[in-house]
């Protein structure tokens, strides 16, 4: 698309109006007039055709992909090799998606004379996380001899990957990766009743029955012994409901779902710290990521690029749907970290019933953020009108049918805790932190 410039409009506004006026008053000077209107329209004339060659000798280049952080500032780079024929000076444009803020929207650009190719890096700041596209970007350069702006749109395809700000969790648990009064201790194996094998050897008086490996002592025709060493390692899945409640919203302004993936990635990093391997299970109405216990940087990016696109589908959970699929998958007792929502009586019931098929192998830990105003009713003291105490008495009566809930589970083996949303994270670092000191995987 071709614009006309202030200089063009200059020229004509100079040109054209008083020599027109004199023709008027003088006739001899109409010839004149013709002239130089005549030679400014072919002058423009040839400067229009003359713009697009300007912009056809500077190519645009980017990296492809770019990691941004939710609520961070970052930038994406642009790369333009120009010709010597191409323009110095340009405008650029980026049609950046809704959720992604820049200072400014249309930036000046003057390239270097004595340099084929120039970068510039572009800030901006995404307030949601996800994967997003920057399809194409608009470019503005003058025409020769400045009459007109030539402006046209190159495709671009820049991923953006906005994952979830990881900084402000880690601050708020950094005292719990803190190992403090440990220094010169040492990592031990210790020989236990552990689920780990570690050796045979010849039976000695003391010995439980239960541990004589009876085909190893008929082939060696005297009793022999398994010796264990307590496990050191253990499996850690984080469970996420990505359902329809899910996108319950959450003091912050987020999503319980970006606050559950938050956490589970903050739960990760913890338990690869204490040497444990870390999976990760997410599910709405069937079971959309399974990704195996392991550990590693490699690992952990993995568990990362599954996370930063998932967003809650409208859809109703299916507990016996996942408790089947992980009855089928695990094999090896493990830790199963719930964050799910059962305010929903329908959804209580489902989920009690359903994870009896995976209770008795796994050690199951079910965490729920607390809604807002479930409390215990004379737990708020600034309660002053009527309308505040049926408020109190509501959000009450919910939270004794989640306590209610809770013992029932209790029952079951199966652990309930309501947490504070801001605090999750910590909290699910503390949990993981109790089961290994207790050993009760």
């Amino acid at each position: 698309m071709i614009f006309p410039t202030t200089r063009l409009i200059l020229f004509a506004a100079v040109i054209l109006p008083p020599f027109a006026a004199l023709a008027a008053v003088w006739p001899p000077a109409a010839m004149i007039a013709a002239l130089l209107t005549d030679g400014l329209l072919f002058v423009a004339l040839v400067d229009a055709v003359r713009a697009p060659a300007a912009l056809r000798a500077l190519g645009v280049e980017t990296q492809g992909s770019v990691r941004l952080h939710k609520g961070r500032e970052g930038s994406f780079e642009l790369k333009f090799t120009r010709e010597p024929a191409g323009p110095r000076r340009l405008r650029v444009g980026c049609a950046l998606p809704a959720t992604i803020e820049s200072p400014a929207e249309i930036r000046e650009v003057e390239l270097p004379a004595d340099a084929p190719a120039a970068t510039i890096a572009w800030p901006c700041t995404a307030s949601e996380r996800g994967l997003f596209s920057l399809e194409m970007i608009v470019l503005e350069a003058a025409s020769p001899l400045g009459l007109w702006t030539w402006r046209e749109r190159r495709p671009l395809g820049l991923e953006l990957r906005v994952y979830p700000d990881l900084l402000a969790e880690r601050q708020r648990v950094a005292a719990l990766f803190l190992r403090r009064g440990m220094l010169g201790a040492h990592t031990q194996r210790r020989a236990g009743q552990g689920r780990e094998f570690e050796k045979l050897r010849d039976y000695l008086p003391g010995d439980s029955l239960a541990d004589v490996h009876w085909k190893a002592s008929g082939k060696r025709s005297h009793l022999v012994t398994k010796v264990h060493q307590i496990e050191r390692s253990h499996e850690v899945y984080v469970v996420i409901d990505a359902s329809r409640l899910s996108a319950r919203r959450v003091p912050g302004g987020v999503t319980t779902l970006d606050r559950y993936v938050t956490a589970a990635l903050i739960l990760g990093a913890a338990a690869e710290r204490q040497g444990d391997q870390f999976g990760l299970i997410t599910f709405s109405d069937r079971v959309l990521t399974f990704l195996r216990a392991r550990n590693g940087q490699a690992h952990f990016g993995t568990c990362r690029d599954r996370l930063y696109t998932l967003q809650p589908q409208p859809v109703t959970p299916d507990f016996e749907d996942l408790c089947a699929f992980l009855r089928t998958r695990l094999n090896k007792r493990a830790l199963l970290i719930f964050l799910t929502a059962l305010d929903d009586p329908f959804l209580a019931e489902s989920f009690t019933t359903s994870t009896q098929l995976i209770a008795r192998q796994h050690l199951i830990l079910v965490n729920m953020m607390r809604p807002s105003g479930v409390r215990p009713v004379f737990e708020n003291t600034s309660a002053q009108r009527l309308d505040d105490l049926y408020g109190e008495l509501g959000g009450h009566l919910q939270w004794e049918k989640l306590r209610e809930l809770g013992g029932v589970l209790r029952r079951r083996g199966i652990r309930f805790s309501l947490l504070d949303p801001v605090m999750i994270a910590a909290e699910l670092v503390k949990q993981h932190a109790d089961v290994r000191q207790r050993e009760l995987v």
